[in-house]
């Protein structure tokens, strides 16, 4: 594994992670922008801006774009989150190219036309629809909100069918030129490739961004609190969660540890006390949500509604058990599991290729694998207590979807 880091005159950051032993290489551009860059009126911008820029450029109309990638045998996607949006692609070694012209293109030469964007608007709306008759989708959206609410962080990234209807070229245009300069930028490859051509590639593909503009975000504000919505559905989705940490807390790796045995598979004291001893939920997790300035522990569980009043109780006292007292075997269980799930991902380009990315976002620089490693092996006993006292000392955020 060699990773190269290069930063552009332009303020662009191009890391490449070179993969001898494999035939395709998985890059894309990662932009350091998404739901909680935007004020409340367009909310939603950063995820249609997304759609958009696979509708057609100066040069390419939205079936060349699709047609020039799939003739190759690659194929080229997009996602948005709350602090990023991501473009990216893989392919054949041999077209590396092509990949870098064609991300560069709708980045820098996106023509937004109306029509179009008429057209996108009715499919995201359809995808907004359609995420709201999904209860274990909704239900992380007002999870969101209840813990985060009023900022730009608790909003749900596909905004809402009239936010989105609202918006017109000018406003995409204008939001693009405001936040995707190149300083925000990060052009992220892993996989057979050689870094100096690809700095070369990118450094010629790359010729008309934006200048950098004073852009800020509202710092995160954990409130917590409840929210119930009531539908007629055969299980109740049921979300508890307490203020979480950022990604540069000194307990990130103790929190990672601890929402592992906790709740991080089928070995776990939720799955075991929860699922396997009272069998009352089937599926029931744990997972910590970090930001670059804070972050969300929640667990999620689907039971039966009535059940509700006696599971949300069980989830608390199991953090609280935790506080008290583990088994050294549980904690170099979930340690174990961290560790292989890091290996695990280097066999794959775009895992790398995306780890890479969201780094040199948020530690402006690549980690070493065996430091990161190191640092949970080092999590013990009172650091995981630790932090489930933190979480207990914060306010609760309670949110259910379902029957009432």
């Amino acid at each position: 594994m060699t990773i190269n880091v290069t930063e552009l005159s332009s303020g662009l950051r191009v890391v490449s992670d070179s993969m001898e032993h494999v035939e395709t290489v998985s890059l894309g551009a990662w932009v350091e922008v998404g739901t909680r860059d935007e004020d409340p009126e367009i909310n939603g911008i950063s995820h249609l801006l997304e759609h958009m820029a696979f509708k057609g450029t100066e040069r390419r109309d939205a079936k060349a774009i699709a047609e020039e990638i799939e003739n190759v045998g690659g194929h080229l996607n997009a996602y948005t989150s709350r602090e990023s949006t991501a473009y990216y692609a893989k392919i054949m070694k041999d077209d590396v190219a092509l990949a870098v012209d064609m991300i560069a293109d709708i980045l820098q030469h996106s023509v937004m036309d109306k029509t179009e964007l008429a057209r996108e608007q009715d499919v995201i709306v359809q995808e907004i629809n359609q995420s709201f008759d999904t209860p274990d989708d909704a239900v992380f959206d007002y999870f969101q909100e209840t813990a985060f609410p009023d900022q730009a962080l608790g909003r749900p990234v596909l905004g809402t069918a009239d936010l989105v209807r609202s918006m017109t070229p000018d406003t995409l245009h204008t939001y693009m030129g405001k936040h995707y300069s190149a300083p925000r930028m990060v052009f992220s490859a892993a996989g057979n490739l050689e870094h100096q051509r690809l700095i070369d590639l990118v450094e010629d593909a790359f010729d008309s961004l934006p200048a950098e503009t004073n852009a800020s975000v509202e710092p995160a504000r954990y409130v917590g609190g409840d929210f119930h919505q009531t539908r007629e559905l055969e299980q109740a989705h049921v979300l508890v969660g307490l203020e979480g940490m950022d990604f540069h807390d000194p307990d990130f790796y103790a929190a990672s540890v601890l929402a592992t045995l906790l709740g991080g598979g089928m070995s776990s004291r939720l799955f075991q006390e929860i699922r396997e001893k009272r069998g009352m939920a089937y599926a029931i997790y744990a997972y910590l949500q970090c930001y670059i300035d804070g972050g969300l522990f929640g667990v999620y569980a689907g039971t039966d509604k009535s059940k509700v009043d006696e599971l949300v109780p069980l989830i608390f006292d199991q953090i609280k058990d935790v506080a008290v007292g583990l088994t050294e075997t549980e904690i170099a269980r979930a340690r174990a599991q961290i560790k292989a799930g890091i290996l695990m991902s280097l066999e794959s380009s775009s895992s790398r290729s995306e780890q890479l990315a969201r780094q040199m976002m948020v530690f402006k620089q690549p980690l070493s694998i065996d430091d990161t490693i190191a640092k949970v092996a080092a999590v013990n006993e009172d650091a995981i207590k630790r932090v489930a006292e933190r979480l207990l000392a914060s306010t609760p955020t309670l949110t259910t979807l379902g029957p009432k």
